[in-house]
């Protein structure tokens, strides 16, 4: 653009007007402002040097709830930086690595709300039994003798190479032993919420509920700095926990600002027995001890009456549905139709291993799905893109990561995943966040990266030792099996 009185350097030929060609590098002075006839000089911009981009087929967004087509993901020091049609995305940037996925769907990486990780490796070893003989008969006189530091080590790491597999990028967990847990969860990259437990009996972690906690606390002391690793409260049940050590746990959840992650309302049983011992239900006692609020994630729900439904949404609490533990285990199927009516978040969890026996969140998306449709009658219950958004967003929100996990939003952390529908068996394709629900499987990850980085290559694990797992998953189960036996 020129203008009267200005000096322009001109190094090209161009027509300024219909009598001033310039055919080499002069220096010209405009006496009178020229009228261009032809557009300005093209600006030439720099390609913006990114690590990464990522072009699709489609991408669900989650937050904002849309489902774009042909565009493309920018990545940069871990963090999502734009999102933007692929050609545009092409001129603008210049990508360390780029990757097409031609027939991909990319959705955020997938919240595992509710797990115990290490218990992969007591997968199998007790079914078909209810919740407490299955718990107090083989699961915990297993733990009592086997917990430790290694077994938690060796089990979270068999639970990480399984989740991440199957697109999970976040898990919420309960368990004993959190160092080896926090260990094992950043040797393979994975974002993790370790639970602080508490329980009022010994176990080989600890002696009692004080014990745990302190534990608990010194090992989050020394994580705190982690980028991909962080905590919460997780009093076991309310069956197991005692007032006092739920007030303890009220004052450190508000002087912390951390989650609190407790199992509750599981079975009729539980609720039966709180009546008769606290004349209240479990979350009516929870309520009155100061423990519901937005930072409370209650798992299962699974038996949930008008007054138990009004307390969570008054407060703003949160559910974990782990819909296929919660049938194996015959304990009930949660009222999450109810839930959302009433605007509770709901997150979905696939609970330990030894309980499900999969932490296969494809798995629990479907079942959510059905279930709420073939529970209620009603087969708008639950939509697909509803049941996304718990996977997701919602857990997120649970854990208080909202703000950095959960949706393929430019600022979050660059945590998601790609799904193929290039198999037979997913076409054809008309709505691809229906497909992801209803139609495709674990199997269909191909890609996973969190925090930027990518952690499943082409259905492979970046970093995982194999051979070294599966040798140590062996001698955990030979000595599982001598114990069974005996």
């Amino acid at each position: 653009q020129c203008f009267f009185g200005e000096l322009v350097h001109v190094s090209h030929s161009h027509r300024l007007r219909d009598d001033l060609l310039v055919e080499s590098s002069v220096i010209c002075y405009f006496n009178t402002r020229p009228t261009l006839k032809q557009p300005a000089f093209p600006m030439k911009t720099t390609p913006e040097l990114i690590d990464l981009l990522v072009e699709p087929r489609w991408i669900a967004a989650v937050d904002p709830d849309v489902v774009l087509e042909r565009h493309a993901l920018a990545v940069h020091e871990g963090r999502i930086v734009a999102l933007l049609p692929s050609g545009e995305a092409r001129s603008r940037f210049a990508p360390t690595r780029r990757v097409v996925l031609e027939d991909h769907l990319l959705i955020p990486g997938l919240v595992n709300l509710h797990t115990h990780a290490a218990m992969t490796l007591m997968r199998g070893l007790a079914d078909d039994l209810p919740l407490l003989d299955w718990l107090q008969k083989h699961i915990w006189p297993a733990e009592t003798a086997h917990a430790s530091p290694q077994f938690v080590y060796d089990g979270t790491r068999l639970a990480c190479a399984e989740m991440l597999s199957g697109g999970v990028t976040c898990f919420n967990d309960m368990y004993f032993f959190p160092e080896a847990a926090a260990a094992a969860a950043s040797e393979l990259g994975m974002r993790a919420m370790l639970g602080i437990t508490a329980l009022e009996f010994p176990t080989p972690y600890a002696s009692d509920a004080d014990d745990y906690i302190n534990k608990g606390l010194a090992v989050r002391e020394n994580w705190l700095n982690h980028p991909l690793i962080g905590f919460c409260l997780a009093p076991h049940a309310p069956y197991t926990v005692a007032d006092t050590t739920f007030e303890r746990l009220v004052t450190l959840a508000a002087q912390l600002n951390i989650p609190v992650h407790c199992h509750v309302h599981e079975t009729r049983h539980e609720i039966d027995e709180s009546l008769r011992l606290h004349g209240l239900t479990p979350l009516a006692r929870l309520q009155r001890l100061g423990l519901l609020g937005p930072g409370f994630i209650g798992v299962h729900g699974c038996h949930l009456e008008d007054d138990d439904l009004d307390r969570l949404a008054t407060t703003g609490s949160s559910v974990a549905h782990c819909p296929t533990s919660n049938l194996k285990l015959a304990s009930g199927i949660a009222p999450v139709a109810r839930m959302r009516q009433r605007g509770i978040n709901v997150g979905l969890g696939t609970d330990g291993a030894a309980s499900n026996n999969r932490l296969d969140m494809f798995g629990e998306m479907r079942l959510a799905a059905l279930l709420a449709k073939g529970s209620t009658g009603d087969a708008s219950a639950l939509p697909a893109r509803e049941v996304l958004r718990m996977a997701t967003l919602n857990g997120a929100q649970a854990l208080g990561l909202g703000s950095e996990i959960g949706s393929i939003t430019p600022g979050k952390s660059a945590d998601f995943v790609a799904v193929s529908f290039k198999g037979l068996n997913t076409k054809p394709c008309y709505d691809p966040v229906s497909h992801l629900v209803h139609v495709a499987d674990r199997e269909c990850v191909t890609h996973v990266w969190i925090a930027g980085k990518c952690c499943v290559d082409h259905k492979t694990l970046v970093t995982n030792d194999q051979n070294d797992l599966e040798s140590a998953i062996a001698l955990w189960q030979n000595r599982l099996e001598v114990r069974r036996e005996s």
